[in-house]
């Protein structure tokens, strides 16, 4: 792959990947209730998710995945229910999720429940699997093996993908300190458990 097609591409995706999302606002949204450092539970299973969904795309299977929108219906109702489960419970302050009244106490969301919010938020995006299978193709030389462009490309979406996430997740931890240290922690956990029942029903309806 020429670097001139890599100039191209980096800015493009990075400046799409910075725009407000549903994984963002999840990351967002964890960084707050979470803390970066859990969030990153969260990333690794998003990143699966997007890796997985570039690299269908780019192979052609998301053109099939697409012919049965029954299946990302089902899958992305379900998700989006149960991230919107999350985000009422977060709401009203209870649940895992939520941030305790003491900032530093309190029973963390587990590694694997951060982990597959991730996974199910980027596979049941079908948004992301039109995105990809529009974005990618202009970008794949058809004189050149498929495989290593596409490892290329799909490296350099998770590196951005990854970075973009760490901002937003850094910026919910500075809003959790900001309202925290006011008392508001009923306030922070409204914010966001409004934000993740969004996410849910962005994933469900969109």
């Amino acid at each position: 792959m020429s670097w001139a097609t890599l100039s191209v591409f980096i800015p493009t995706f990075l400046f799409v990947s910075l725009t407000p999302g549903m994984c963002m606002t999840l990351a967002m949204v964890l960084g707050m209730t979470q803390g970066v450092k859990r969030t990153l539970w969260m990333m690794i299973g998003e990143l699966i998710g997007v890796g997985f969904v570039a690299a269908a795309a780019g192979a052609g299977v998301a053109a099939l995945m697409l012919r049965q929108p029954e299946l990302f219906i089902a899958f992305k109702w379900v998700g989006g229910a149960y991230l919107a489960y999350l985000g009422i419970m977060m709401w009203r302050s209870r649940g895992r999720m939520a941030i305790p009244s003491e900032l530093d106490t309190g029973p963390a969301a587990g590694r694997l429940q951060l982990a597959t919010q991730g996974l199910v938020t980027a596979v049941a995006n079908p948004k992301g699997w039109a995105f990809f299978m529009v974005l990618l193709p202009p970008f794949l030389d058809g004189s050149r093996p498929l495989a290593p462009q596409l490892s290329l490309l799909i490296a350099v979406i998770l590196t951005i993908e990854f970075a973009s996430m760490l901002v937003y997740a850094t910026g919910g931890k500075t809003l959790r300190k900001v309202l925290g240290k006011s008392g508001n922690v009923r306030l922070l956990n409204r914010i966001a458990g409004t934000l993740m029942i969004g996410v849910g029903l962005w994933l469900a309806l969109g």
